[in-house]
């Protein structure tokens, strides 16, 4: 059995999203989000659940800070509803959505966990979609004024500031592919998007920095996956290049580099006709430079040369162990991707905002017996410590998540949490895998 120690220093600490988990959505002045008119458009959700309830964190979210001081974890990575602050995206500001934030900084910061905020998970405020969302540049200065009004509102108390959740999925799953809200399928528009929560993004940065919070950090979380070239023709190889390029260049090279991938842009300019909608500026603006780079990683699969879809790439199934959702295990890609991130951008610090699993366990005498979890976390916290020991600069992880929780599109149907919640009861139920994680985060150290 060997030991695989990680650095004294190490962040420990796991991971949730406000539409996912807070409820209370017509509560205490909160607007409506594009997730609540999703949600509640037939078709679009599993079983039509939403998240007006969800775990009822709003009300509970003592309890939930508690089952954090029991995890031993340093920090916690939450994400604010800008509908709970600014019900219409702009204007009027809700005092009863800070209050509710300020106390829960305030408890965090009481029992010794840092708060890490992420200022956008998704949760657009309707109002603004109905003027056009992210597909309209006036958002962009919509979410620099919120972004800025929570600056100067948790100054001293939140040091770690994310300003957006995996873009890939706000703009090209949403828009694109139509699975999450708003739900468009449209390649041009999701670009245009993609492209206006980049800028957002910059000026935000920009905005953090003419702030002078001293002290503070301010990064992105943009989601990866890793597909690896089923074989060393050419072919292969360069749908591989294309599918992770979807995820990691176009959305890190404007970023670290100040422009888009060439092989991306004239792809899909090529293929769809699809252009992406840079403005003077805008380009100088994305690549403010950032303090940390967040990463989302989940599976990812060996891959090869198809003549079908948007990039000509198809996975090859190899009989990979799936989650209750699908997704192949593939901690190896977890190290490739790590690797190759700090290849082609250097050594910028990285935090690990989201890895975790979908298993279904149910209770059984009290007990939640998640075996499953506990291998993929094994694994992929093992594949972390070789892309550290390679030279990646990981300063934290983040499990997610914390509770089982509204799964998006799946709705209640899948469980990614290390604490079963009952949706009837909303009684919380520690799992195996959070009292594994536990003694991760006490020792510092896991055993294979």
């Amino acid at each position: 059995m060997a030991i695989i120690k990680f650095p004294d220093g190490m962040k420990w600490g796991a991971a949730t999203a406000s539409y996912q988990i807070e409820g209370a959505t017509s509560e205490d002045g909160r607007g409506p989000s594009i997730w609540d008119t999703f949600s509640k458009t037939a078709g679009k959700v599993v079983n039509g659940d939403n998240g007006d309830v969800a775990c009822d964190s709003y009300h509970r979210y003592e309890e939930d800070i508690e089952i954090m001081k029991d995890l031993g974890i340093t920090t916690y990575r939450f994400s604010v509803a800008w509908p709970r602050i600014l019900p219409e995206g702009t204007g009027e500001v809700n005092q009863a959505g800070l209050d509710f934030y300020h106390r829960f900084v305030d408890k965090l910061i009481e029992i010794g966990i840092e708060p890490m905020c992420t200022l956008y998970h998704w949760d657009l405020p309707q109002a603004l979609q109905n003027k056009g969302g992210w597909g309209n540049r006036e958002t962009i200065d919509a979410f620099v004024s919120y972004a800025e009004l929570m600056f100067k509102q948790f100054e001293g108390k939140i040091k770690y500031w994310i300003t957006f959740n995996e873009p890939w999925c706000a703009s090209f799953l949403s828009n694109y592919l139509g699975a999450h809200a708003p739900g468009f399928k449209d390649l041009q528009l999701a670009t245009n998007v993609a492209h206006h929560l980049l800028v957002a993004h910059g000026k935000t940065v920009k905005k953090y920095r003419e702030l002078n919070n001293e002290g503070g950090q301010i990064g992105y979380a943009p989601n990866v996956e890793w597909n690896e070239p089923f074989s060393n023709k050419q072919e292969d190889i360069d749908a591989c290049r294309r599918a992770n390029g979807w995820f990691i260049e176009w959305f890190m090279d404007p970023v670290f580099k100040g422009e888009y991938p060439s092989f991306m842009t004239e792809w899909f300019k090529e293929k769809e006709g699809v252009t992406v909608p840079i403005l003077a500026g805008d380009m100088e603006l994305i690549a403010q430079p950032i303090d940390f780079l967040g990463i989302n990683y989940y599976t990812g699969s060996v891959s090869k040369h198809t003549d079908e879809g948007l990039l000509h790439h198809e996975q090859v199934n190899q009989g990979y162990q799936k989650t209750d959702i699908g997704w192949n295990v593939f901690p190896e890609g977890f190290y490739k991707v790590l690797v190759y991130i700090k290849d082609m951008y250097g050594n910028i610090p990285i935090y690990i905002t989201e890895n975790g699993s979908c298993y279904n366990d149910e209770p059984v005498n009290g007990q939640v017996k998640d075996k499953g979890r506990i291998t993929y976390l094994r694994q992929h916290l093992t594949a972390l410590r070789r892309a550290m020991d390679s030279g990646v600069n990981i300063k934290g992880y983040m499990t997610w998540s914390l509770l089982d929780n509204f799964e998006w599109a799946e709705g209640y149907s899948m469980r990614f949490g290390i604490v079963f919640v009952n949706y009837r009861t909303l009684e919380r139920t520690k799992k195996d895998s959070f009292y594994w994680y536990k003694q991760t985060v006490k020792n510092n150290f896991i055993e294979i």
